[in-house]
């Protein structure tokens, strides 16, 4: 592996940019492609899409021609035939094509991301979620112990209550957790902490303003800080009356919030159904555990 490369990891949702040099990151971009919302709509990815992302691909090429390009939920849902469109349209313009991963090979990766450099003598559930899938990873001392794996994400969820994007929704938090509970079957094994995964947790509490705590359990600095149980619930509970327009307006992308209340929701769930004591938000995603790989790989 050369010294410089570069990992995209296209979602449903956000398609996340990191190009490395000796294990470094000196180029990040997480841009809001809603690639499956706006398959739903015409039926097709649609041209604007493909041509944003050739952008992006591009800009990555400005710093390295050694650029790995991973698809995640909406390309294993496509045809053969629809994803060899998008390959050639992108091989065309950047000789390069997108490799798509399963959903058991993308939870895999990221929660090797979350776990590998840990040390905890307990159960983890590592919540992997994105516009389109939802992976629970369970891990006790660096081994995995259980799997879920479900086909839904933010974006359902939000198709289905649309007004969780309006300042103040019209639907209460019950109403959500109860649909989601509907989508999750009974999670037998429980973990007393949920590692938040798979997107940038961080950009919804930063910029609502909501407290975080020091990560006091492990050592790590992707995993610097948490918060409880009790403080989960406040927070979660609040993002379904406060101002979404308000902490949209904290940020430098408000479209990224169009999914933010339903991704708490889901959480909020999921931590209650495991009897999770702490949330973990991190930033970590597959391509964390991809990097590692390609590293040592060199």
């Amino acid at each position: 592996m050369k010294k410089r490369f570069a990992i995209i990891e296209i979602g449903s949702y956000n398609t996340k940019t990191h190009v490395y040099e000796q294990g470094k990151v000196i180029y990040d971009d997480n841009t809001t492609l809603k690639l499956k919302s706006n398959y739903k709509e015409n039926g097709k990815i649609s041209d604007s899409d493909v041509e944003q992302l050739i952008n992006i691909i591009k800009k990555a090429l400005e710093y390295t021609k050694n650029v790995h390009i991973y698809g995640c939920s909406i390309f294993r849902n496509i045809s053969e035939e629809e994803l060899e469109e998008v390959n050639d349209k992108v091989y065309k313009e950047c000789r390069l094509k997108i490799t798509v991963v399963s959903q058991e090979e993308e939870a895999y990766y990221t929660a090797l991301g979350c776990y590998a450099n840990i040390d905890y003598d307990g159960n983890i559930c590592v919540f992997i979620g994105g516009g389109g899938s939802i992976e629970l990873i369970f891990v006790n001392n660096k081994k995995i112990i259980d799997k879920k794996y479900y086909n839904f994400g933010v974006v359902d969820v939000t198709n289905q209550f649309e007004s969780l994007k309006d300042d103040i929704p019209t639907c209460t938090f019950d109403e959500i957790y109860n649909y989601v509970s509907e989508l999750i079957n009974d999670l037998n094994v429980k973990a007393d902490i949920l590692i938040l995964a798979g997107g940038d947790h961080f950009y919804w509490y930063n910029n609502a303003e909501y407290k975080l705590l020091d990560n006091t359990l492990y050592e790590d600095e992707n995993q610097s800080k948490m918060i409880t149980i009790d403080m989960s619930d406040e927070y979660d509970k609040d993002a379904l009356i406060t101002s979404l327009d308000r902490i949209r307006n904290n940020s430098d992308n408000p479209s990224w919030f169009d999914g933010s209340r339903a991704m708490k929701v889901i959480t909020n769930y999921i931590s209650h159904q495991i009897d999770a004591k702490y949330i973990i938000p991190t930033r970590i995603n597959m391509e964390d555990g991809i990097k590692n790989s390609l590293i040592s790989d060199n």
